[in-house]
């Protein structure tokens, strides 16, 4: 049985308001702890920050994670639910779109809960042993900070608020995004001294040294501050805890989740309905019993190199006819590609592929293909990969794997990228991105010596598609570069329903595809046809129902 946290939710801590002021009818509930007692002991710290730990993992769309929804809705991943994170993607989005509400709500409920334990753990000096209470102070503050990071990198300038709210205080303006990064880059500081190096048993998914300083290098790299970023980057390198796993297709499955590669993971647990997610439910194929909602698009496929390193529409490995063949092997570690073997059937995409085989039997038989027959399944032709395990074939709507929020793979490529915007291209650059590249399972080769800032610069952008597709980075990325208004713009394609691509799409230094050339580009499905307002997109809007309820809060511009 795994070991980890044990979330146990106390539920009175959902609210961010406190009580009113004691009168006759004002009692203390009698059957348990309220607010004006809680914490009494070091258990009932622990429980409040185990609850914490359960709030920030909460799902965006689908009962998914919300770093394992999001890149569906940018140029790599489509949602097919006519939802709010397809409208997202579509930009035809306003500021009553229920993804970002979803997001902005629930994130100040975990703010307002960490506040709640950092305005009450007083309530429990001399009571508590000091290392629990220093602990609990700093996992309090990670979390947080973790919570104000996404706040930022979606809203802009967002209220920052940290401590709990009264009915007099309700009313907050917004804080310019320099400050509240400002202030999340002090948090993560501050709290590492009283984290641990690791954790082990019922306490592994606590954050760590690693975890404070990898979100803090996230930070400051998505916010420009790349000193900041290439030192905290380093200072985890430096801590010689992590290191890459050979297997990297493993590492998104229950085989992975002890992996020293992992800095942080949210835990889930199935033992009493404790906590799961859906993801392997939105991801599978249809034969699979999925509804492959969420969908990777044609585009990112054809971004993956081929094993010399090379672009496809430049490489002499690159055959149109059997395009999946001689290509980085995170390619098929991330896609499930027509031809593979997907959960255990064989995956073909092809409309005129009616039978397929199905390898769940021995020996293997010939069954209706539903990933060509039924209408919803995947509109582009191709399904996601990570996160999709056969352990969870009984139950693909409660699953217990860990979700990673941060890996040591992300923690070099942030030092890489961090170390070129500086200028600084020195040889410990071209080791964090060649340990990434030629891990065991990739072998991808080196990055030669030599390179010019701006060679280097378009390496390193399409390295993190490559290798951190999927796990939720794909619109910070777009946003830091500034290239979001290229890649959300025009036709989302999926594959040619009746045949394949016929010759490599232009790929450019930054990794978007131009299918301009391709002799049968008409016959490639054309999902939907986007648009990006560079002038309101680059910011998700405020909520409607917050600006209407909190006169101080002004909406982002041109919602």
């Amino acid at each position: 049985m795994k070991t980890k946290i044990y979330y146990l939710m106390i539920a009175f801590m959902v609210a961010i308001l406190p009580s009113c002021k004691k009168n006759y009818l004002d009692k203390d509930p009698l059957a348990g702890p309220s607010d004006e007692t809680f914490f009494t002991n070091q258990e009932e710290l622990i429980l409040a920050v185990n609850g914490i730990y359960k709030a920030a993992g909460y799902a965006a769309i689908d009962g998914m994670p919300l770093n394992l929804s999001v890149d569906d809705g940018t140029d790599i991943g489509w949602d097919r639910n006519n939802s709010p994170l397809q409208s997202l993607g579509k930009g035809d989005h306003d500021s009553n779109n229920g993804y970002s509400l979803t997001i902005w709500r629930e994130a100040y409920k975990v703010i307002a809960k960490c506040n709640f334990v950092l305005d009450n753990i007083n309530k429990v000096e001399g009571i508590a042993s000091p290392a629990i209470l220093n602990r609990s102070r700093a996992e309090a503050r990670f979390v947080r900070a973790f919570t104000y990071h996404y706040l930022v990198d979606y809203f802009g300038d967002v209220p920052l608020v940290k401590t709990m709210l009264t009915l007099e205080t309700s009313q907050v303006a917004k804080t310019p995004k320099s400050e509240v990064v400002d202030f999340v880059l002090q948090e993560l500081t501050d709290v590492v001294p009283d984290l641990d190096a690791s954790y082990s048993g019922a306490n592994v998914g606590r954050a760590t040294k690693g975890a404070a300083l990898g979100i803090k290098a996230r930070t400051a790299l998505n916010s420009g501050r790349w000193a900041v970023a290439a030192e905290a980057a380093k200072a985890v390198m430096d801590l010689n805890v992590y290191s890459l796993h050979n297997n990297y297709g493993a590492l998104f499955s229950y085989a992975g989740q002890t992996s020293n590669e992992i800095i942080w993971a949210f835990q889930y647990l199935r033992a009493s309905q404790t906590k799961t997610h859906s993801t392997p439910n939105n991801l599978l194929s249809r034969n699979g019993q999925g509804f492959s909602n969420k969908v990777p698009s044609q585009s990112l496929v054809d971004v993956f190199p081929c094993t010399d390193g090379l672009n496809i529409d430049e490489s002499p490995l690159f055959d149109a006819a059997d395009p999946y063949k001689n290509r980085d092997p995170r390619l098929g570690f991330t896609i499930a590609l027509p031809g593979s073997v997907f959960f255990n059937y064989q995956f073909e995409t092809h409309r005129d592929s009616l039978k397929c085989w199905n390898y769940n039997t021995t020996p293997a038989t010939r069954v209706d293909n539903q990933d060509a027959l039924n209408a919803f399944a995947t509109f582009t032709g191709y399904c996601w990969r990570k996160y999709v395990d056969l352990d969870d074939r009984i139950d693909r709507t409660n699953s217990e794997m860990n979700v990673i929020q941060i890996r040591y793979a992300e923690v070099l490529l942030i030092y890489a990228e961090a170390k070129n915007e500086l200028n600084q291209l020195d040889q410990s650059a071209y080791d964090a991105i060649n340990l990434v590249r030629n891990r065991p399972s990739v072998n991808m080769p080196s990055v030669p010596a030599g390179q010019t800032q701006v060679s280097f610069r378009s390496l390193v952008r399409k390295e993190r598609l490559y290798e951190l597709s999927m796990e939720g980075f794909r619109l910070t990325d777009l946003r830091r570069w500034r290239i979001a208004e290229q890649a959300m713009t025009g036709n989302f394609y999926g594959r040619v329903q009746r045949g394949l691509v016929a010759a490599a799409p232009e790929i450019d230094e930054n990794g978007l595809t131009d299918y301009t050339a391709v002799p049968n580009r008409a016959a490639m499905r054309v999902i939907e046809v986007r648009t990006f307002n560079a002038e309101r997109d680059y910011l998700w809007p405020i909520p409607n129902i917050e600006t209407v309820t909190n006169k101080k809060l002004i909406q982002n511009p041109n919602y």
